[in-house]
């Protein structure tokens, strides 16, 4: 079972997630800041849209060490994926615009719920916001119903 859930294996996952829950505890302990990352693109639109929201700032303020930590996880990954990845790539038999529709319902949600799933799991569960809790449960129901639903009604 373990193989057809991780078929890469499980060791990256729990190392970057030790990595992860380290350095955002890191930057919260030594700076006061959240490091979830619908904030990170929020902050970068600060650079191009004049509009009052993305010009707050929470947002203009902290873009510039924002866009570090967005290109470090780029980065991160792909040195993993270059070092230890698997080789030949991954495939997924999603056609293209049930990506883009998921991405778009995703932002949507991350935007609704005033913050995505690393900012609401990762730090906002790790410094105990109740509106965390009830986001993360939201989150983790959602997906369970959505992934039953298309297991279902992919299988006819």
């Amino acid at each position: 079972m373990t193989v057809s859930l991780f078929p890469t294996g499980w060791g990256h996952y729990l190392a970057g997630g030790l990595l992860i829950g380290t350095a955002v505890g890191l930057l919260y302990i030594l700076t006061g800041w959240i490091g979830g990352m619908s904030t990170v693109f929020s902050s970068t639109w600060s650079y191009l849209s004049r509009r009052p929201f993305f010009q707050e700032s929470r947002f203009v303020e902290t873009r510039s060490w924002r866009l570090v930590l967005a290109a470090g996880l780029i980065i991160g990954a792909a040195i993993w994926w270059f070092l230890l990845g698997p080789k030949g790539g991954l495939q997924t038999g999603v056609p293209v615009w049930q990506l883009g529709v998921g991405g778009l319902l995703v932002g949507f949600g991350a935007r609704l719920s005033n913050g995505c799933t690393s900012g609401h799991g990762i730090c906002g569960l790790g410094s105990l916001q109740l509106p965390s809790l009830v986001a993360v449960l939201t989150f983790m129901a959602t997906a369970f119903v959505t992934a039953n639903a298309v297991r279902i009604l992919g299988a006819h």
